[in-house]
């Protein structure tokens, strides 16, 4: 499988994974402390042959992914689940199958700042308990998994929801899944 964009990864024993699973160029940011010059080779990458920002599931990995979209804007981007990129000492894209990597890569989204959506996503996070209670961290994982934008807290969830355009049905028969398939 040959990827025409760019990928941005946090370090090489990323690269060195994506590229046992796909065919692709890869940008190593070196972790979340980003600097101007890879800013830069990202904005060019991105003009030249697109971008995927494939950053680990982790806190400092999504910290890096909003980074990267606030500094250049438009770029798309793959999501892991945290469960598949679990590795004995921690977690990351290095961890995960080249299945699981290949899987990814193939669910990429392109973020949008889409005005016309409508969605007001907070009373239906609310009625679906995505938004505080003891299940609520376990259903928004689950969600995210199963729309494939990544796990986000309740703050960003809204937000995803709406950069990744989906659409409000989806979003409902993903939650009617999920609540079915919790124990009574």
């Amino acid at each position: 499988m040959k990827i025409q964009e760019v990928i941005v990864v946090e370090g090489r024993d990323d690269t060195a994974r994506i590229k046992l699973a796909v065919e692709a160029d890869t940008i190593e940011t070196n972790g979340s402390a980003i600097n101007t010059s890879v800013y830069n080779q990202i904005r060019h990458a991105k003009d030249k042959r697109g971008v995927i920002v494939f950053t680990d599931p982790d806190y400092p990995g999504e910290r890096l992914r909003r980074l990267i979209d606030e500094h250049v804007p438009g770029c798309k981007h793959a999501f892991l689940p945290k469960r598949k990129a679990l590795g004995k000492n921690g977690v990351g894209i290095e961890h995960a199958s080249v299945q699981d990597i290949r899987e990814a890569l193939q669910q990429v989204y392109h973020l949008s700042d889409d005005s016309e959506q409508t969605t007001d996503w907070q009373p239906l996070l609310l009625h679906y308990g995505l938004i505080g209670g003891a299940k609520a961290k376990d259903r928004r994982e689950k969600l995210g998994e199963r729309l494939n934008i990544g796990y986000a807290n309740a703050k960003q969830l809204s937000k995803r929801l709406h950069m990744f355009q989906i659409e409000e049905q989806t979003f409902i028969n993903a939650m009617e899944e999920i609540l079915k398939e919790e124990p009574k």
